[in-house]
């Protein structure tokens, strides 16, 4: 499977593949999948706009899934492009060296509870 329509520079070209898109949503028949919370939506529109994923739509992105690897395929790079801008419209600071860092960016949903918790203690 060959990448297609990248441009240079393009960091998220990854997700332009021939054969479809990868995106984070599941299609086996009759798996439940789990609807996003009215923050979960706004988060997930935070991660597509400041990442500029165009490939991906919030709306597209599980609750549950993975952001990094093969879930929503981010790195090392994008999460701190996302605290920034999570930073900037929550006033929530997540460092890189935070030793929880792997939990906080585990998945939409416990990115969103992250950044609840520490506005609401703000």
């Amino acid at each position: 499977m060959g990448i297609i329509g990248a441009q240079q520079g393009d960091r998220h070209a990854k997700w332009k593949f021939a054969g479809g898109h990868k995106t984070a949503h599941h299609d086996t028949p009759g798996e439940h999948v789990a609807s996003q919370t009215a923050f979960e939506q706004e988060v997930a529109q935070l991660i597509v706009d400041s990442l500029n994923l165009e490939d991906v739509t919030a709306g597209e992105i599980e609750p549950e899934d993975a952001l990094f690897r093969d879930g929503l395929g981010l790195d090392s790079i994008d999460a701190l492009e996302l605290a920034l801008a999570i930073s900037r419209a929550y006033g929530v600071q997540i460092r890189s060296d935070d030793e929880n860092n792997r939990q906080i960016f585990a998945s939409l949903r416990a990115l969103s509870a992250h950044i609840e918790a520490n506005r609401a203690a703000s």
